[in-house]
């Protein structure tokens, strides 16, 4: 996926998930989506290309990192539980989608089960 594109397919995600805020934080070249106040995606150009910032498990952020060349370690946060989308033409949308969906996840389910707003272990899995 090219330029702005990414971060278009991954804004449409994440504005479609269930108790999820943009907010500015880092001022207006930042823009940060949370879910009951916890960061799970971060879009910027502040590196000069459009990328998009996001929460994964360990293991799974060193398999796409090794998968893709556009996944790299998270720009600015943890490098074990963060990963850097860019442009550049080997992601599908599908992927970006679904990496969003489970960044939104991994805070979800860290989440007291009363601020909850969706069941991690139903929400978002696809029927095999």
């Amino acid at each position: 996926m090219q330029d702005q594109t990414v971060q278009e397919r991954a804004r449409a995600r994440a504005e479609e998930l269930p108790g999820s805020d943009l907010e500015h934080p880092f001022g207006p070249e930042w823009d940060v989506f949370k879910v009951r106040g916890k960061v799970f995606m971060l879009m910027t150009e502040a590196t000069g290309e459009p990328i998009v910032i996001l929460k994964s498990e360990p293991h799974d952020a060193a398999a796409l990192r090794s998968e893709h060349a556009d996944i790299t370690p998270g720009y600015h946060m943890n490098k074990q539980h963060w990963i850097t989308l860019h442009p550049g033409g080997s992601l599908e949308p599908s992927l970006v989608e679904d990496l969003v969906t489970e960044s939104y996840l991994l805070v979800v389910e860290n989440l007291p089960r009363e601020k909850r707003p969706v069941d991690p272990a139903l929400f978002g899995r696809r029927e095999s």
